[in-house]
């Protein structure tokens, strides 16, 4: 089993925004999974819900605690299910991977990622990591990285943010299949431009 906790913000007012692409992808993972939006039921300060990925059993969370609080969420179901760290998969919004762009990754530090940090503080850092690229603001904008993330992307890089989420699900998929060294090969490649 392993449990794939999607990090963002509750509530009508984040889904759009670029911090909550993490839950976009458990969304996505349960679509191809077969999985209706009402099964995913209220537990661990978040919404969870069982799937299966081919042979793979998962559970997939959406933490309801806030961005800085997930760890309470992701701790509670782990604990729950009886996971080890490396039974986690958390996928996040990051500022320092391109925009659109897809990287795997274990362990290592929280890069400023304030949800990651609680997830690390609560199961220590030997978990694997989506990191999902929404790049850096442009040097026009006008506000701080807070104001950036919590922004909705633009209506014209949404076919690329869809493709983003996609290229995550297929590194759920290659994780579950290949196992993490031969998935981090194939999915962290950069794309051609």
């Amino acid at each position: 089993m392993l449990l794939i906790a999607g990090l963002g913000n509750p509530g009508p007012r984040y889904a759009a925004t670029r911090h909550n692409v993490g839950f976009r992808l458990i969304d996505e993972l349960a679509r191809q999974c077969g999985v209706p939006g009402s099964a995913f039921k209220e537990r661990f300060h978040g919404e969870i819900a069982s799937a299966r990925l081919g042979d793979q059993e998962l559970v997939l969370l959406r933490p309801q605690t806030f961005m800085n609080e997930s760890g309470r969420s992701v701790q509670a179901a782990c604990t729950f299910y009886k996971l080890k760290p490396a039974d986690l998969i958390v996928a996040h919004d990051d500022l320092d991977v391109p925009f659109s762009e897809v990287r795997l990754k274990q362990g290592g530090g929280d890069g400023g990622q304030r949800g990651i940090r609680s997830v690390t503080a609560a199961l220590g850092p030997d978990y694997v990591r989506i990191r999902l690229g929404i790049g850096r603001p442009p040097p026009d904008f006008r506000g701080d990285v807070a104001d950036f993330v919590l922004q909705a992307f633009p209506s014209a890089e949404l076919a690329t943010v869809e493709q983003m989420v996609t290229r995550a699900s297929e590194a759920v998929s290659l994780v579950t299949s290949l196992r993490l060294e031969k998935a981090m090969n194939r999915i962290n490649q950069r794309p051609p431009r």
